[in-house]
């Protein structure tokens, strides 16, 4: 099945492609950042399934695909916006999936795809890094090859994740939810909603309110532990 990516961040291609590796039977055929050149590469490549940014510069996705003639490709909507998912739906989306996307979601998303066989040994997911495997982050013009046993703190904006390590916390396009899916509970712990630190960092622990815990980090940052986590903080760190 061939797949056509139209966003206007390139950044976001190159996220949506790595993840769509995991499903060897969707074959990327080609990008466009805008619906002028997504036009040329539909007449082109005739792809069977499209994934759409909403929001792009001129036309949007939603005028994009309403102006489409017959046969019309399945669509997925790929966006940081959730206002416009009622629209995308009445334009008979597949789907619609919210930045950065999730693997899962992504997931139920192609096994919707009407009449799509998955081939019988799917890519597995991707492993759980270890502390010392160094890890490519970027953030707009800079760039760091980090050693994931010097990320100290990862924090949710959003539908975003600002890690800190040294003297940096630069923001990443991926969710806290999937950053904790590839990092190694042995030594990255959740600490609430908001925030999973490095075991490994932590300089102090006391008592805080309603049963929870205050775990200071090496660096200066201090991060509450709910009482739930701090629950389970305790049992996993007890002898």
């Amino acid at each position: 099945m061939k797949a056509l990516l139209v966003d206007d961040e390139r950044l976001a291609r190159n996220e949506l492609r790595r993840l769509l590796a995991a499903f060897p039977d969707i074959q990327v055929a080609g990008e466009a950042a805008q619906a002028k050149q997504a036009r040329e590469q539909m007449a082109l490549l005739k792809p069977d399934l499209l994934f759409l940014d909403v929001q792009m510069p001129g036309e949007t996705g939603m005028d994009f695909l309403e102006s489409l003639e017959p046969p019309v490709p399945h669509v997925i909507f790929t966006t940081a916006y959730d206002e416009f998912a009622v629209k995308a739906f009445e334009l008979d989306a597949l789907d619609y999936l919210l930045k950065p996307v999730d693997p899962a979601r992504l997931a139920a998303a192609i096994d919707r795809l009407p009449g799509r066989k998955p081939p019988p040994h799917t890519k597995a997911p991707e492993g759980r890094l270890d502390t010392g495997d160094r890890v490519f982050v970027r953030e707009g013009e800079r760039c760091w090859f980090v050693e994931v046993g010097q990320i100290r703190l990862l924090e949710s904006e959003g539908n975003y994740t600002r890690v800190h390590f040294g003297e940096v916390q630069p923001q990443l396009f991926r969710s806290l939810n999937a950053m904790e899916e590839r990092l190694d509970p042995k030594f990255f712990f959740r600490a609430n909603r908001r925030q999973i630190i490095n075991i490994a960092w932590i300089a102090g622990i006391e008592p805080w309110f309603s049963g929870g815990l205050l775990v200071q980090l090496k660096g200066g940052a201090k991060v509450e532990l709910t009482r739930h986590h701090a629950q389970d903080f305790r049992e996993r760190m007890s002898l």
